[in-house]
């Protein structure tokens, strides 16, 4: 029987042994959903303290509750280690690795290389390897397939390779591992037949292309599409705080049209590890093949400049009521990414706190997500969200509109609102509040 009928028939029985490398936001839901599939899965993640929380069926993300783990940890269906070696006795490996930017905003593929560099060494016929981590076209190529066949193995007959771009979206509770399409290119036709075999027992449907890079591409697309929009919405917000109109009101109106506009909505600027990244990935690699891609790069350059903006905002908000930023108390309101959630990579709070503290403003922040922000050289704590602390600061500042915020309340203590999120529609209260 061929390495890829055996491998099938596993798949189908549900014997297939599969191991995760990289337990974060990607990986350890993908875990968890493979485990409930009957499957046996290892994760594999260097922070030892993860894999150890994991082992004791306490989570570290907001999207899978201890609840979760609690049976899939108790009957070893999932275990987490930091050990590639396990990597020797699975059927399959799906790598779930970060791909930020350098300080220089080229790609940084040292997490994938390192992943693919020790899977490497337990590599053997009969395994299938599938990169999540979403990066340039042509990485699978380039860097997974060389590292996984470098002992002779024959792509597509002794091992196989695919991509299939990961879909995970923080904090949404509508969407999951489970029923989000799943876009799978196999390196060959049965590299491809393989992998959407395995994925198509955890997700209610897979979505074959024709080729690794034709799945590289589709996520680019998508993260692409977002940045582009959400640059020109920016830039349009821009534009009606000059013409003296209301950015929010004509988004509201403008998406009453049935058809040929989808909203988007300005705020202070991307983050996270996807939109502000993953279209720069494309841009790099285009650069290669002299052309400049355009719209990419304009729209980075909209939105890596919100968080100046916004820090615009506020100087011109406490100049109407005869204060400068040096000197003034600002408070910040979330610095995660993204409501409801605790990740702040890439964060525009980030930027916004840096920039306050060089024009001489005291910054402090409020998160429920975040108690602790140490981060990129910071070295703040989560203040208490009191009367006495809303009623102290100069400017309350909106950059993350957490749920669990009473905006009401809020306004009724604070003296001033920067409200970057239009967190504060249809609220009433003693502040002045500001839109961006």
């Amino acid at each position: 029987m061929s390495y890829r009928a055996q491998l099938l028939e596993k798949i189908n029985n549900r014997t297939a042994r599969v191991a995760i490398a990289g337990m974060g936001y990607v990986g350890l839901p993908l875990a968890v959903e493979f485990a409930r599939q009957g499957f046996s899965v290892v994760g594999i993640d260097p922070s030892q303290s993860k894999m150890q929380m994991l082992n004791h069926a306490q989570t570290y993300i907001e999207d899978i509750a201890n609840e979760e783990l609690a049976p899939i940890i108790a009957n070893g269906a999932l275990r987490g280690t930091t050990e590639y070696s396990e990597i020797a006795n699975c059927d399959a490996l799906i790598i779930c690795v970060p791909t930020p930017l350098r300080k220089t905003r080229d790609p940084d593929m040292s997490y994938v290389i390192s992943a693919t560099e020790s899977a490497a060494q337990y590599v053997h016929p009969g395994l299938l390897v599938v990169l999540e981590s979403t990066t340039y076209p042509g990485t699978t190529e380039e860097i997974v397939i060389p590292h996984m066949t470098r002992n002779g193995l024959v792509l597509g007959s002794d091992i196989f390779v695919a991509f299939s771009p990961e879909r995970i979206d923080p904090a949404n509770k509508q969407f999951g591992v489970h029923n989000t399409p799943k876009v799978i290119g196999g390196a060959t036709e049965a590299c491809g037949e393989v992998a959407c075999a395995l994925y198509g027992t955890a997700v209610g449907k897979v979505v074959p292309v024709s080729s690794t890079q034709a799945a590289e591409m589709v996520k680019l697309l998508e993260n692409t599409f977002r940045a582009v929009n959400i640059g020109l919405v920016n830039e349009f917000a821009i534009m009606c705080e000059k013409l003296n109109v209301n950015v929010w009101e004509v988004i509201e109106a403008a998406k009453t049209k049935p058809f040929g506009f989808m909203p988007f909505y300005p705020g202070p600027g991307l983050g996270g590890h996807c939109i502000p990244i993953d279209p720069l990935y494309l841009s790099w690699r285009l650069k290669s093949f002299n052309y400049n891609a355009r719209f990419i790069e304009l729209a980075d350059d909209v939105n890596t400049h919100m968080p100046g903006y916004v820090v615009s905002l506020v100087g011109d908000a406490l100049n109407e009521v005869e204060k400068s930023i040096r000197n003034s108390k600002v408070l910040v309101l979330g610095v995660a990414y993204k409501r409801d959630v605790s990740d702040v990579r890439e964060s525009p709070a980030l930027d916004v706190i840096e920039q306050l503290e060089e024009r001489g403003a005291h910054v402090t922040y409020n998160d429920p997500y975040v108690p602790y922000l140490g981060i990129d050289g910071f070295d703040m704590h989560s203040v208490e969200l009191s009367a006495e602390t809303l009623g102290n600061a100069d400017c309350v500042l909106l950059i993350t509109d957490h749920s669990n915020y009473d905006w009401q309340d809020i306004l009724s203590k604070a003296k001033l609102v920067v409200d970057t999120r239009n967190a504060t529609k249809n609220k009433a209260g003693s502040a002045r509040i500001v839109k961006l």
